[in-house]
Order: structure tokens, then sequence, then C-alpha cells
């Protein structure tokens, strides 16, 4: 099948539910069985089937093995956030003593648990820059176990070299994860890349309506499955029943939502391009974008996420100019349906690179409003921003 048959396909049984073309959503606790034989067979097996509510359900399942399927994994794990995803996968494949090489430009959150949680436990973190490439090869030492991408980065978009870094890290038997979120199945497959596991943040483009939390593992064989299965039921992590259902319902219409994502994002970023106020827009589907000839190699489509960097402005500037804004709304996240602006300081959280850039960091997602709107809506921006500045 094509992937936008798969999406529509994937994780649904009507026949097995009267016809009904939803699987249904089930709130479950509790889980009986019929005989002693079947409580002890599922004991010994509860990864196979219904065993307890938090440990999986049909809808879990539906969710999971539509997952999998769009990766072509072998089996995957539903859990209750991105940040779930990330933390669990890591704590799956590494222990006291061990060293983790993460991307430089990883999502904060997740340069947090290394710095707060790992480091807590005896693992080591050392950031490395996004760009690296296979010179990742001078970063290893004998106890490094993971080495973490995620590309492009979230928040500056830096597109990694994937097959370079997988490719080192199995001569050298690394585990590579990756958080492949900006992607989604439908632009990028990273097991066909080389990697190890896959993490995703669902919360975004795979629910993709701002109202779920939801997070999905896509492990490669058995052996990777089982570990990362076990650690999120001992760490008492599942995904919710309503956010499963969610994720599948987004699922449906993701390849039409990022058509859409990405049409609108290429428009803005190159209006913006065009722009007095804007120092650079930084789009790695843009021909001028350093990142562009590694994303057009390996990725199939953009989403709607992407920056710019004005040119010097005052924080009072730039302040009037985002308070007025009518269809961006500021806020974390991204991936719904609304389109969003967010002052960053990208600085911060960077260890192993330096930002250079002098300008206000402005990130932007491109939402399902008509562009046109998004446009004006920028331009009266630009307009409280220039007022501002001559106050």
């Amino acid at each position: 099948m094509k992937k936008d048959t798969e999406i529509v396909t994937l994780g649904r049984d009507p026949e097995a539910h009267s016809g009904i073309v939803n699987p249904p959503v089930y709130h479950a606790s509790t889980v009986l069985f019929p005989t002693v034989e079947a409580l002890r067979k599922a004991i010994h097996s509860p990864f196979e089937g219904v065993y307890y509510g938090r440990i999986g359900t049909p809808t879990s399942f539906a969710f999971e093995k539509a997952m999998t399927a769009l990766e072509g994994g072998y089996r995957s794990v539903s859990v209750s956030s991105g940040l779930a995803a990330i933390t669990i996968a890591l704590m799956a494949t590494l222990k006291a003593g061990d060293h983790l090489l993460m991307v430089d430009t990883a999502y904060n959150p997740t340069r947090k648990f290394c710095e707060n949680v790992l480091a807590e436990l005896g693992i080591e973190t050392t950031f490395y820059d996004p760009l690296v490439g296979g010179g990742i090869a001078d970063l290893i030492r004998p106890e490094t176990r993971v080495i973490f991408l995620e590309s492009p980065g979230s928040l500056t978009f830096e597109v990694q070299d994937v097959a370079a870094i997988t490719r080192v890290a199995r001569e050298r038997g690394v585990t590579t994860i990756m958080d492949n979120t900006y992607a989604t199945p439908l632009f990028f497959q990273p097991l066909r890349h080389g990697v190890d596991i896959i993490v995703h943040a669902a919360t975004k483009y795979i629910a993709g309506h701002a109202d779920a939390m939801l997070g999905a593992i896509v492990t490669p064989d058995e052996k990777t499955f089982n570990a990362v299965k076990t650690m999120a039921v001992a760490l008492g992590n599942s995904a919710g029943a309503e956010e499963l259902f969610f994720g599948l319902r987004g699922l449906r219409t993701l390849s039409v939502r990022l058509a859409r994502h990405q049409e609108t994002g290429i428009k803005l970023a190159q209006w913006l391009e065009k722009r007095p106020e804007v120092s650079r827009v930084i789009h790695p589907a843009l021909p001028g974008d350093p990142n562009h000839a590694l994303w057009k190699r390996d990725f199939s489509g953009a989403n709607g996420l992407f920056a710019m960097i004005l040119k010097p402005a005052t924080k009072e500037a730039v302040a009037a100019m985002l308070d007025g804004m009518k269809f961006f709304g500021m806020g974390f996240s991204w991936g719904g349906y609304e389109s969003l602006i967010l002052p960053v300081d990208p600085w911060i959280s960077r260890s192993a690179t330096e930002w250079t850039e002098t300008g206000p960091y402005i990130r932007i997602h491109a939402g399902l409003e008509d562009p046109d709107d998004l446009i004006a809506d920028l331009e009266a921006g630009f307009g409280r921003l220039t007022r501002a500045a001559k106050a």
C-alpha cells in the first residue's frame, strides 16, 4: 500500500466491531480471565494480549499497529507524551556507567532529563554538534551506548546526516535513537536510514488537533521491544484511552494536513524573506537554507514549522508585534491546526555549539488558516514593531 492508503486503513478492523469504522475506545483497568490456566498464561506473557488496562488494550494495540507499519518496525509502545517516549527509550538502553551522545539541538526537556535525571543515575551525557556527520566517530568512547538524533531540530532546524551517523554507530556497536516528530513517518523513515529506535511526540502532527498528549516508540526487533515495553510498564507509563483514539483519528488526515501545513509554511517563509524587518528565514525546504541539500536528499516533505531572525529590535518592540496578533497564538508545542508564534532564545539551550545570530529569534508554526490572512496578521505585526521602534 501507498502511505496515503496506509494511514486511512491501518489499525482498523470494522468486521470485528459490527462494521463500525473506528476502533472502539476501551476504558479499562481490570481484565477478567475465565480460567486459572488463562490467568497464568497471561502472567507469563503479559505483552501478548490483554492483561491489565495499563499494559495495553485493543485501542492501544490498534494505534501501535498503525505506527509500526508506517515506520516499518517490529512493534511499538504507546506512552503518555513525546517526552515520555524519549525518556523511556533512553532508560531502556542505558545504565549506570554508560555514556550518551545527545544532539546539542535536542528538545529542551530532553536536555534537562539528561542533565538532571541521567546524571544522577551515573549516566554521562556529551552534547554534540548536529552537523558533525561521520565525525561522530571521534566522540564515541568505549562506554558510549547510545547516540540520540533529532532532525531537523525543532528549534533551529539543523538537518543531521543521519546515514553517516548511523553508519558509524553500527560499526562501533552503538544504539541510535531518533526523534522523528518533525517529519512523521510520511516524510522520513529512520529505520531505512540505519536508526535503531524511533520516538514520536504524537501530541503534534499525528494527533494534530492540539487536544491530546501522546507518545510512541517504534522498535526494530523483539529484544528491543521487550526492553522498551518492560521499562514503560516498570515506570507505570501508558497512553490514555481517549488520547489513543485521537491519535488514530489524526492519522487518517495526516497526509492532507501536512500538505497544507507545508504549502502555507513555505508561502509564509518566502514572503518573510522579502520583508525589510527580517534578517534571515530558517526553513530547510527553502533552496537558500544551509541545510537544504541534506533535507532534499533525505526528506520527502516539510511541515509548517520554521523560524525567522529579525533585524536588531528592542524587547518592547518585539512584544508590541507579538501581543497584537489576531491569528497567531503564543503557546508551546506545534503540529495542531492552529498557527503559533513564539519568541525564543536559542543560545540558552546549547553547550556544544554557539549561536551567533544577534537579532530576535521568532519560531512560527503555520496552521490551517488561509495563508493570506496569516500574511496580513504578520504584516500588521511588523507595523506595530516599526511604530514601537520609533516611539
